[in-house]
């Protein structure tokens, strides 16, 4: 997003929800509009006027001027006036790192990878580590923490091969068995997870440790260092899905539960 003043009015392409979703979505469940939005922020209402550059597809500073680059939640659409202030963060634009990575890899998706692996799991170096959805937008991070920090990792992600025995499969990669799993999937591979983990293993998932990206806010400094400077050099990288136009914004959120998106889904609304 980008905070900015002005007396004009423009037209303001959104994305809105036609119908209560019944089974899976489409794309006929979403309908673009065009309005009317004044370029102004009303006097005395403490809100400020945004033009969105970059929407994710799936968290604050005050005081913001003209100019400022901001992360927050907004509608789907090409300007946002947003009342609720507090929720947004302030932005140092880095000719070294895309904005739209302030989405995924500095945003919610990687503060989340940092703080589960982190704080959650505790690692050791030497440590043996699996986790599940190793493409998306918190597993790609996830994976690439914990070999930076020593261990042995195995993913997996979605393909057209598959593992028929799970079991046996995590028995091949782990005989020794799994000290730390970082779920982000659930399901039966859980279950083949809870099959193979060593004494005194980890396992980091809402529920089994109830733990939330905001729980840790005050490390969010620390985490924009470690992960800003490791990708400088290098020794991260991080894949998004970009998709361009305000319209595209439909079919990339089907996308997503038919696994099409590869990395973090992102909306390309307009320039920086």
């Amino acid at each position: 997003m980008f905070a900015g003043e002005g007396t004009a009015t423009a037209e303001n392409k959104q994305v809105v929800l036609e119908r209560f979703i019944e089974g899976p979505p489409k794309e006929t469940d979403m309908a673009m509009k065009t309005g009317k939005i004044e370029l102004k922020s009303p006097k005395g209402s403490g809100a400020i006027l945004v033009k969105n550059l970059s929407l994710s597809c799936d968290p604050y500073m005050r005081d913001f001027k003209p100019g400022d680059f901001i992360s927050g939640l907004t509608g789907w659409e090409e300007y946002s006036l947003i009342r609720n202030t507090w929720q947004l963060r302030k932005i140092q634009p880095d000719h070294y790192i895309p904005l739209s990575y302030h989405l995924g890899l500095l945003g919610m998706p990687g503060f989340t990878a940092y703080a589960g692996f982190y704080e959650i799991c505790s690692p050791k170096n030497g440590e043996y580590v699996f986790l599940s959805a190793a493409s998306g937008a918190v597993g790609q991070l996830v994976g690439q923490l914990a070999k930076l920090h020593g261990c042995y990792v195995v993913g997996s992600a979605g393909s057209s091969q598959k593992e028929t025995d799970l079991d046996a499969a995590l028995k091949r990669y782990f005989p020794q068995g799994i000290d730390i799993y970082f779920d982000n999937v659930s399901g039966a591979i859980l279950d083949a997870a809870l099959l193979n983990m060593w004494i005194h293993g980890r396992i980091a998932r809402i529920r089994m440790r109830g733990f939330l990206q905001s729980d840790y806010l005050h490390k969010f400094p620390q985490f924009l260092e470690h992960v800003t400077e490791n990708f400088k050099q290098g020794k991260i990288v991080y894949i998004e899905d970009m998709n361009e136009g305000l319209e595209t914004a439909p079919a990339a959120f089907v996308g997503l539960f038919a696994g099409i998106n590869i990395g973090k889904q992102v909306i390309c609304v307009a320039k920086g």
